[in-house]
Parts: C-alpha cells; structure tokens; sequence
C-alpha cells in the first residue's frame, strides 16, 4: 500500500507559478511511475506530467515548457513546478503512483484567475 499526500495548491493569478508536491510512503526509488494528472469540472482527468524510475520524462503537449516533473529520492517527493499558468489550468490534480497496483492522492485544488 503506497499512501501519497499532495500539496501546494492555491490560487493564483495569470502568468504566476506554483509547486506542487507529492509525498509518497514508499521509496520513490522503488516506484516504476509517478505522475500528476488534473481534472476540470466536466472534463476527464488527463496526464500532465510523468517521470519514471529511470527518470524519463513526459508531458501533455498543453503544458510542455511551462511545468516541470522532478523527484527527490532522499525525501521520496515527486514535485511539479508550473509556471507561466493559464486560467485553463484551473483543475484539481492529482498525484499517482503505480507498482503491482495503482494509488491516487486525495487532490489538491490548483485556481488560476484574476
């Protein structure tokens, strides 16, 4: 069982950053996936970034050179750096990891407006 615990979120205005970050109970080390997904209110959850064991990376192509997907192994924190945000980033999202299983954290609620 892999317990994960977001932070971060907030409300923020157009062009502002913010990081989130995903603290796991399980060396991130031994976790093939972890990713940050986002969901809109009537919209499907979608991928924004992943970073795997090996440290590959990917991300949607609506975020590409604005967000950042990092890890700290010494503190098994998966981190999401978003910069340049959009009011079309307005979403809660959600940190996933996947082993043998798949688990989700709670969501943290991330609002971009003026």
């Amino acid at each position: 069982q892999v317990q994960l615990m977001e932070s971060g979120g907030g409300l923020v205005q157009p062009g502002g950053s913010l990081r989130l970050s995903c603290a796991t109970s399980e060396r991130i080390r031994n976790i093939g996936f972890m990713g940050w997904y986002r969901q809109a209110p009537g919209k499907q959850r979608e991928l924004v970034a992943a970073i795997a064991s090996g440290g590959t990376t990917n991300y949607a192509d609506s975020v590409k050179g604005r967000f950042t997907i990092s890890r700290d192994d010494a503190e098994n924190t998966v981190y999401l750096q978003m910069n340049s945000l959009k009011p079309e980033d307005t979403a809660v999202y959600y940190c996933r990891a996947i082993t043998n299983y798949s688990y989700w954290g709670q969501g943290t609620q991330v609002t971009v407006s003026s």
